[in-house]
């Protein structure tokens, strides 16, 4: 699936994104994207660059259901923009210095530079989904596709805003922690197979299909980046294995930890992450609490639980057999994946 929208998603997404050339602010997204070193020469590690995950939705739901994937590819690509955008910021948020194997855009040319490259990616995502229109697209989905993708968005920062929250408080509830991630991840994922959907028919049972199956998919994609944050192999996901630890950062196993660690243990993890700094020690400590309270686990059934009403969403909708196959795929690599 992946491999199938690659070349059509990069072909539009490099005419949108400016060339390069002595422009800075153009180095510094097409170096983000993965296409460029630091110096704008072409870059040599594949690596650097994202799953593009989100036009992948996209363009397969609009496949899966007849559509015409030349109308589907400015939508597709507006998607990877927003979404890089929110990642140039949510690094900076963060202090994250590294993403993709490479340094972040922020930790190279600074905050300033970095936020006006986030910004210019917002604004080229709103105007080419607008460009559904050019492609064929009747004015009133353009504009319906387009309000979607603006207030999936707005839903995407609020959960930002949210996870910003929990990171002082210890008082947060899996539900909390559910509701907090349906917004920040699950609502671009959500939005990208809606969007697709809606451009490929005007059958309101398999729209709003598409749309649950996004938002089960987004959970399961999200417990699974939390469970790699802490268990993953840093050679595969590009992070430091105990960085989401060290940043003191509420995911879903340490939520879980803080409601159902033992008395003693629970001070532990109120103590460790009430401290600016978190030493080897510390981290230690919280690894030893989550396995203690079988974090992993919990996990784990989340992603199997969320994955299972994923595919379970789309059982009453009429998809070919290749695409049902893929339905079945996609779910099971997010859920297991290992990057």
């Amino acid at each position: 699936m992946f491999a199938r929208y690659k070349d059509m998603v990069e072909q539009e997404l490099s005419q949108v994104a400016p060339a390069s050339g002595n422009n800075d602010l153009a180095i510094l997204m097409r170096y983000h994207l993965g296409w460029v070193d630091q110096t704008g020469a072409p870059a040599a590690n594949p690596s650097a660059q994202g799953k593009a995950l989100r036009p992948t939705l996209c363009m397969f739901a609009c496949e899966a259901l007849q559509g015409n994937l030349r109308q589907a590819l400015p939508a597709a690509v507006a998607l990877e923009l927003i979404h890089n955008f929110s990642l140039i910021h949510d690094d900076i948020q963060d202090q994250d210095l590294e993403r993709r194997h490479q340094p972040t855009v922020w930790g190279l040319w600074g905050i300033p530079k970095a936020l006006l490259a986030g910004d210019t990616m917002q604004s080229l995502g709103d105007l080419e989904i607008l460009g559904c229109n050019r492609s064929g697209v009747t004015p009133s989905v353009t504009l319906k596709v387009s309000e979607i993708l603006t207030e999936s968005y707005l839903e995407m920062i609020e959960g930002q805003c949210l996870d910003l929250v929990f990171e002082s408080r210890a008082n947060i509830t899996a539900h909390d922690y559910l509701q907090m991630i349906a917004c920040k991840t699950g609502a671009l994922i959500r939005s990208s197979l809606h969007i697709g959907a809606l451009l490929a028919t005007d059958d309101r049972q398999s729209t709003d299909a598409f749309a649950r199956f996004g938002s089960y998919l987004g959970r399961a994609y999200q417990i699974r980046d939390d469970y790699l944050g802490i268990w993953g192999d840093e050679n595969a996901t590009g992070k430091s294995s105990d960085n989401d630890i060290r940043r003191r950062k509420k995911s879903l196993p340490v939520v879980f930890a803080f409601e159902k660690a033992s008395s003693g243990s629970r001070e532990d993890l109120i103590r460790i992450y009430g401290q600016e700094n978190l030493d080897a020690s510390d981290v230690e400590r919280v690894t030893a609490i989550l396995e203690e309270v079988g974090a992993p686990e919990y996990a784990e059934r989340l992603i199997q639980k969320s994955a299972e009403s994923a595919v379970e969403a789309l059982a009453q909708v009429a998809l070919p057999g290749w695409a049902r196959a893929e339905v079945a795929e996609l779910v099971d690599f997010l859920a297991r994946r290992q990057y």
